[in-house]
């Protein structure tokens, strides 16, 4: 029976060389190590050995099975090592390689990081809210009142509960006032906003927004008007003109708009309109006190300043994009030009 299992491991070892392909492997493997397989039917045979004689058969049977799975696991290796030289055949690796395009991030990123990052320079830590928003949060901790044209269902997407889609990001400065436990607060609120607008060059029906936040004693219009003059000189450029006009927003009282002086190659110098921005509205303050039932936000006591802008606008000003459609539509000829 020995001499059996050598004869077996013999030629299972030399054909094994010689097999072709993987088809005729798999037939060998089969043929000599499955079930009904010649080691198989050797080891069927053990019970007519003397028993003496069977710890050194079945040690021998081990040795022959472990030498032929050995030998199909090198000729598995031998041919796909024979397959792959193949497929490299005609290659020349002296060749330059295909050129690789960096890739980078989208523009409005590399806009509101840089505007982020300005601004926690100048103190201001990041604030984060939920998209969807209740009316408090949105509208009336804002002191909007009912009939403000922003809160009618043609500009704004309600869900059936009344709960909506916030529509700025001044909801996170309602929400951060209600949990913080001392002043002063100083945070910035960068995410999406949601309007019902017709999709043009210069609107969509969402937006990113960048909103500020700084409340303490005796916190001045002078403090307001420096921030903003130093952040937009860092966006647009050292000697960037920037001036205040007069408006009108529910939470802010007084209320200025923002304008820069933009100074364009092939083109006169112009003011565009660039964010708005004011104090806190005493009645702000009041509609905190009340939701927290204290008095940390006395407006007798704190002021502040407030103020938002669009990121999409600032990308477009600073990269002379003429249409806020290709921010969404992830052409890569328009993309590649930011890397």
């Amino acid at each position: 029976m020995l001499e059996e299992l050598e004869q077996i491991h013999r030629s299972a070892l030399a054909e094994a060389s010689e097999i072709p392909d993987e088809s005729v492997l798999e037939e060998f493997r089969i043929r000599y190590l499955g079930k009904k397989g010649a080691l198989t039917a050797a080891a069927a045979r053990m019970k007519d050995i003397a028993p003496s004689d069977r710890p050194a058969f079945g040690q021998k049977l081990n040795e022959v099975r472990q030498a032929i799975t050995a030998a199909v696991d090198a000729r598995v290796a031998e041919l796909l090592a024979a397959r792959d030289s193949q497929a490299a055949r005609g290659i020349d690796p002296t060749l330059p390689a295909r050129p690789l395009h960096r890739g980078t991030l989208h523009p409005l990123s590399q806009v509101l990081d840089r505007a982020v990052d300005t601004l926690r320079r100048m103190g201001f830590a990041i604030a984060e809210g939920p998209e969807i928003e209740t009316e408090w949060h949105c509208f009336d901790a804002l002191n909007t009142p009912p009939d403000h044209p922003a809160r009618k269902e043609s500009d704004t997407y309600y869900f059936p509960g009344g709960n909506l889609l916030r529509t700025h990001t001044s909801s996170v400065q309602i929400r951060t006032m209600e949990s913080v436990s001392a002043l002063p607060v100083r945070i910035i609120a960068p995410g999406t906003a949601f309007r019902r607008d017709e999709i043009d060059e210069t609107h969509s029906i969402s937006f990113t927004q960048l909103e500020g936040l700084y409340v303490d004693r005796e916190v001045s219009l002078a403090d307001l008007k420096g921030t903003l003059e130093a952040f937009f000189q860092v966006i647009f450029g050292a000697g960037t003109e920037v001036r205040f006009r007069p408006h009108f927003f529910p939470f802010t009282e007084p209320s200025f708009e923002i304008d820069v002086k933009l100074k364009t190659v092939g083109r006169a110098e112009r003011w565009v309109e660039i964010a708005g921005c004011g104090l806190v509205d005493p009645a702000v303050f009041a509609a905190v006190c009340k939701t927290r039932g204290d008095d940390l936000f006395d407006p007798e006591r704190v002021t502040g300043f407030a103020f938002g802008m669009g990121v999409d606008r600032l990308a477009m000003i600073q990269y002379g994009i003429p249409d806020l459609r290709l921010f969404n539509e992830n052409d890569v000829r328009f993309l590649r030009q930011f890397a």
